[in-house]
């Protein structure tokens, strides 16, 4: 080996070995400040952790809210009303046609619905509707029934319709177009709305009694505002013939119902946040007025601006990722903890947030740390050193 090369080696190991030494005294300098000032570094750490609890919590909460509300937005049946024009019939491959359109594995529902008007012995009018009970059961959480069909030739009554068709809840016959049907109360409905006044049938039993195809199909949507309305677009274009409709006080709702929430987390974080920052902010200006002797020192013995403001930087920078390393794992258990409160259900943790937790930490902290590194750059060796 040469010795040039000899040279060279030998200074690449003095250069690493200076930086290392530069930053264990870093380090331990870091150390030293953060433990002779326990208090103020508890306080700004502190002020961090709830910082970074909050917004861990808010964010977690904030994805799993939206789906939680949207599924219990779902429980009060169709957001999307799809109706056949001139109150034609929708194509027999409607219902297919619509799942397709959903796309596999989305949670979207779609129910059939046909109507006829038929009489009764007595002659009076009487609006049948016939529906997959199965699919209507898992569309209408919030209908009363008392019981489901389960067998042929049963059908549920609302409470309205019961008394004109049968009060003593006997079986009772109707008539559509001269073609009686004889049928057995299996249940009672009640809505408080127009579905009181109807008599539900199972789908294949009516479309053998009256011959009539559905004309309207309930699509209970999950989704975002955005992805319902791009649903509504592709069936309409999918089903010329059809009307495509939302239900507006169920879309209306829960869009209102969102926003508010997103309104009030992001609301709630931001004040939380500002208030850390206000508090690290009030923390950092103490720990630079009682530490004016010391960095007085440190420019005494030729620390350059540059070099001072870096360790004051990085003081606050490593009390910001400490902060949110603690406060993440605080927030995913607050998270978890409310979703379990308020919803009976858990909030899955969220580690792909971590990094934003961890940015936005180290951001406040230095964004708060700006105007004591101002107060630094003011500090004279000379006056302080002489105890001025």
């Amino acid at each position: 080996m040469s010795a040039t090369s000899t040279l060279h080696t030998s200074k690449q190991v003095a250069d690493r070995r200076a930086q290392a030494q530069h930053a264990s005294m870093f380090t331990r300098m870091l150390l030293r400040a953060a433990i002779l000032r326990r208090g103020r570094a508890a306080a700004a750490l502190l002020a961090m952790i709830v910082a970074a609890a909050v917004a861990t919590a808010m964010m977690n909460l904030y994805v799993d809210v939206q789906a939680k509300l949207r599924t219990e937005f779902r429980n009060y049946g169709a957001n999307v009303v799809i109706v056949g024009k001139d109150g034609q019939s929708l194509p027999a491959d409607a219902l297919a046609i619509v799942e397709s359109a959903a796309g596999p594995g989305a949670k979207t529902l779609a129910v059939p619905f046909s109507y006829a008007v038929a009489r009764t012995k007595d002659g009076q009018s009487v609006v049948v509707v016939g529906t997959d009970f199965t699919r209507a059961r898992q569309l209408n959480h919030w209908w009363k029934v008392s019981h489901w069909p389960d067998e042929p030739n049963q059908a549920l009554i609302g409470m309205r319709a019961a008394n004109v068709v049968s009060p003593n809840r006997q079986p009772f016959e109707l008539t559509f177009q001269g073609k009686p049907i004889e049928l057995t109360p299996a249940g009672m409905l009640q809505t408080g709305a127009g579905e009181d006044s109807r008599i539900y049938l199972d789908q294949s039993e009516f479309q053998n009694w009256t011959g009539i195809s559905p004309s309207t199909i309930e699509v209970a949507a999950n989704g975002t505002a955005a992805e319902v309305e791009s649903l509504m677009r592709q069936l309409a274009k999918l089903l010329p013939l059809a009307d495509v409709r939302p239900v507006r006080q169920i879309m209306e709702a829960e869009a209102n119902v969102l926003n508010k929430t997103r309104a009030t987390l992001f609301a709630s974080a931001t004040l939380v946040v500002l208030t850390s920052a206000l508090c690290v902010l009030a923390t950092l200006m103490g720990w630079v007025f009682d530490r004016r002797r010391d960095f007085a020192i440190m420019k005494a013995l030729g620390a350059s601006e540059r070099l001072v403001n870096g360790f004051f930087a990085a003081e606050a920078a490593a009390m910001g990722a400490v902060g949110a390393i603690l406060g993440f794992f605080i927030g995913i258990g607050v998270a978890v903890w409310i979703g379990r409160a308020n919803f009976h259900s858990p909030v899955v943790p969220r580690f792909s947030v971590f990094p934003y937790v961890l940015a936005g930490s180290v951001a406040v902290a230095l964004i708060s740390a700006i105007l004591p590194i101002t107060m630094l750059r003011r500090v004279q060796p000379a006056i302080i050193l002489r105890g001025e």
